[in-house]
């Protein structure tokens, strides 16, 4: 049975054994493994049904660690870097042929980033080796913001899951990648596209791939729950052509009286766009156990963190 423990000591002993354990992020819940270990590595693969063409973030706790693990680092990169580590952004930058294909699949770059948590920093540090560390659910469900999610998912699957709280940021980091030394998003996430901005100037946006993705989360359908989940710019159109089943409504800042809804939940009562980011996949985990026939999402102002929780709500609806 997977335990759930906030001892660091016994997870470095785990992942020293070429085993897997859950860790949390400000972000969301990792499911991490030594990169340098082909049976960690390809147990996560396993364990969360991933396909191996879907590349794996690195994480780090210092600069020195990602100097091991690329070949070069821009600098807009290392801007980005300064101003934003540890926290919520990752950099796709060229690799050292030191870093296993298995964790880039196949490509010259790596995924890298250095997350913002004390528990899971003092992890890494401990190690001296960094993780490889995918959100802790399986292949296209709803990522984990808790420890118990992640238990929900893998019990007996994993060893252990290191338990740092509720993920505060509650949605994945924002991925920048580099093009003809252009600043390319690949994944919206808790880093705003201004708050980038701000510091290289204009980027570009391709967030979407098919079948051979840059980085994690550009597949079309991803972050959804069981339930059939849509996304509505009108509630009250959406419900009244839905008649006779049980509804679910995700609210962005005003709760919606209808009779017609079996449950409700507010994302944020103020309009607050990164608290109604930070709440998002605890919703969405709330509202798939209530046996509803579908839960319907409001979607949010297409600005700042509002373009993040809109970009999960379109891949859970697909």
């Amino acid at each position: 049975m997977t335990r759930i423990s906030k001892n660091i000591s016994e997870a470095v002993t785990i992942l020293k054994s070429n085993d897997v354990v859950a860790i949390p992020t400000e972000t969301v819940y990792g499911l991490a493994g030594n990169i340098y270990s082909q049976k960690a590595i390809k147990k996560i693969f396993e364990v969360k049904q991933r396909p191996f063409f879907n590349p794996l973030i690195v994480h780090v706790h210092s600069m020195a660690q990602v100097d091991e693990l690329v070949s070069e680092f821009p600098p807009e990169a290392k801007k980005l870097a300064t101003t934003f580590w540890p926290g919520s952004l990752t950099l796709i930058l060229p690799k050292k042929d030191t870093v296993p294909d298995i964790i880039t699949a196949g490509k010259n770059s790596v995924a890298i980033r250095m997350p913002n948590h004390p528990t899971t920093l003092s992890l890494l540090k401990a190690l001296n080796t960094p993780l490889a560390a995918p959100s802790a659910n399986p292949f296209n469900r709803i990522s984990p913001t808790t420890a118990q999610h992640v238990k929900e998912y893998f019990n007996n699957c994993i060893p252990l899951v290191l338990d740092g709280g509720p993920c505060k940021n509650g949605i994945e980091s924002t991925i920048i990648g580099f093009e003809n030394n252009t600043a390319v998003v690949y994944r919206f996430g808790a880093i705003s596209i201004e708050d980038i901005e701000a510091v290289i100037g204009k980027v570009q946006i391709k967030t979407t791939s098919k079948t051979t993705p840059n980085a994690p989360g550009m597949l079309a359908k991803h972050y959804a729950p069981k339930t059939k989940t849509y996304l509505s710019n009108n509630l009250e159109d959406f419900i009244q052509s839905h008649p006779n089943k049980r509804i679910g409504v995700i609210c962005f800042k005003n709760p919606l009286s209808n009779q017609h809804v079996a449950h409700t939940e507010v994302l944020s009562a103020t309009g607050n766009l990164k608290e109604a980011a930070a709440k998002l996949y605890q919703t969405l985990h709330k509202l798939d156990t209530l046996n509803l026939d579908i839960i319907v999402a409001e979607r949010l102002p297409d600005v700042g963190l509002g373009k993040s929780v809109n970009d999960r709500l379109e891949r859970a609806t697909k």
